[in-house]
């Protein structure tokens, strides 16, 4: 498929049918991820991946609230918990080839570059999703993600960022934005010399 046609097909599935995806699809989705930027390629994002409901059922339980009612995500067959990693940039910017930025501590960064680069991958996550012929829905974890993690095991210097429920959409199913006014306008957001 075209990289055009990829991110205009690009929308959140927010139904799936059960039906397991094959293990080298899942590891070829996630070697796309990977290649995602990095802050002086600090390469501090990760995922856990989570297959089947033996699997993703636990997950959902723990972070999302009964009353969302979304039956949806929890047939998604494959569940990709992306993870920023902090502790990984300040590290990298106290070693001898970037001490001199003075970014070894926290308080020295605009904006959190960790969480910045895990989205990035996980851009990429989903834009392979599309190319693979499957469907994807991003999902924030508002309730019980450090005992997920816990759960999952993940070092405490991992934050997750959210949760991508991927798979080969329900029949019948059509993302539909969650909010009908459309896409803002193009002028309206791209601005061209200034503001």
């Amino acid at each position: 498929m075209e990289f055009s046609e990829v991110v205009r097909r690009r929308r959140m599935v927010r139904a799936f049918d059960d039906r397991p995806v094959a293990r080298e699809v899942v590891e070829r989705l996630l070697r796309n991820a990977v290649h995602a930027p990095s802050a002086g390629f600090s390469q501090g994002f990760a995922f856990v991946v989570l297959e089947g409901p033996a699997q993703t059922g636990p997950f959902w339980d723990r972070v999302l609230d009964p009353s969302w009612g979304r039956d949806g995500l929890r047939s998604a067959p494959v569940v990709v918990v992306p993870l920023s990693n902090k502790q990984a940039y300040l590290d990298r910017y106290s070693l001898p080839d970037k001490a001199a930025f003075g970014m070894g501590e926290e308080s020295a960064w605009p904006v959190p570059y960790w969480d910045i680069d895990a989205g990035f991958a996980t851009m990429l996550l989903l834009l392979s999703v599309v190319d693979e012929g499957l469907g994807a829905v991003f999902v924030g974890l508002f309730r019980g993600e450090r005992a997920a993690l816990a759960a999952l095991g993940v070092p405490e210097s991992y934050r997750a960022i959210g949760a991508v429920a991927l798979g080969y959409r329900a029949e019948g199913e059509r993302s539909q934005p969650s909010w009908k006014g459309g896409r803002k306008p193009f002028d309206d957001v791209v601005h061209f010399g200034r503001w």
